[in-house]
């Protein structure tokens, strides 16, 4: 299957495949300025929570050459985006390796490389999940290839099941406001020759309830001790459809998306953007002018509607308490 990289390094500037210009431009933007990365997260150009620990590891390299130090800096790219914790992830290990070695280039290298085997790893033990052939699968949101640095989460496990002869039905929602799931996730499947059905977010339940989809697999941004798990708003609902319909709900993530310092949901910091993003797409209103809009980016999932947590270790089964943390240790 073709294989998508959205971060590549040159060894002096950072360039990322604009997401906010897919699918229809593939439009590569060249940072060589630590604050341009910040914000190139913050704006959602680079998103995905292992993207952007990836992103900030490069971000920190930029900062290096500028300043020599980068604590300062540190602290300003882990603010783009405070629900994303691979972002704090990757920044708190750059300053680690930064202190014992002057050119934390290599670091960064061995981030993004160990990331895209982390994601395949992930694929590997998740596949077994998918539906029998002709059953289907839903996703939500973008966790492909262009949400890490190659290859996907919860889209790397839909696509290690087709690569190993799966012929299951896969469905994907749009995921409003931003439509990652239409304008990304989409565009990801088409690029790896893999047949896939768009639907509206408030179509899902129906689907359920019909028998279209034999389960719901996930992203995650940040995962709570206990297992609860915040990830792009909507996937909650997804959860509680999933539950009354008696379909298995499943989370792919990396461990360095696993918070153990954080107990449980209530710990998560939910980002809330821009009103305009609800009220507008595209530059285009879609609302009244004056209409007040509420635009949380995320929703936390309670562990009691996730069936497994799929990590690069093992798939984590309840209780999420032990098995998150054996998983953790293990990677």
């Amino acid at each position: 299957m073709k294989e998508i990289r959205p971060i590549n390094w040159t060894g002096s500037r950072l360039e990322l495949l604009d997401q906010t210009r897919l699918p229809h431009e593939q439009v590569t933007v060249n940072i060589s300025d630590y604050r341009v990365a910040a914000a190139a997260i913050t704006d959602m150009r680079v998103r995905g929570a292992p993207a952007i620990g990836v992103t900030a590891a490069y971000a920190m390299v930029l900062a290096a050459a500028e300043f020599g130090s980068l604590r300062q800096a540190g602290s300003q790219i882990a603010a783009a985006r405070p629900t994303a914790v691979n972002l704090g992830w990757a920044v708190r290990r750059m300053l680690r390796v930064a202190e014992a070695e002057p050119d934390p280039e290599a670091e960064a290298r061995r981030i993004q490389a160990e990331d895209e085997e982390i994601n395949r790893r992930i694929g590997e033990h998740g596949r077994v999940l998918m539906p029998q052939d002709g059953e289907g699968v839903l996703t939500h949101c973008n966790t492909g290839a262009l949400a890490t640095s190659a290859f996907g989460t919860a889209l790397g496990v839909i696509r290690a099941g087709w690569e190993k002869g799966g012929r299951f039905r896969v469905y994907n929602t749009e995921t409003r406001p931003w439509l990652q799931g239409a304008r990304l996730t989409s565009w990801e499947f088409q690029q790896l020759g893999i047949p896939a059905t768009l639907i509206a977010d408030s179509a899902a339940g129906m689907m359920m309830l019909n028998g279209d989809i034999s389960c719901v697999i996930t992203g995650a941004d940040r995962i709570a001790a206990n297992g609860d798990t915040a990830n792009k708003i909507g996937t909650y609902a997804l959860s509680v459809l999933a539950h009354e319909n008696g379909i298995p709900f499943y989370i792919a993530a990396p461990t360095s998306t696993v918070d153990l310092s954080v107990t449980d949901g209530s710990g998560i910091k939910i980002e809330e953007r821009p009103q305009h993003e609800v009220t507008a797409y595209g530059g285009m209103p879609v609302a009244p002018s004056g209409t007040v809009a509420y635009n949380p980016a995320f929703d936390v999932t309670p562990n009691r509607y996730i069936t497994a947590i799929v990590t690069e270790a093992a798939v984590c089964r309840p209780p999420f308490d032990d098995s998150l943390r054996r998983a953790v240790d293990a990677a």
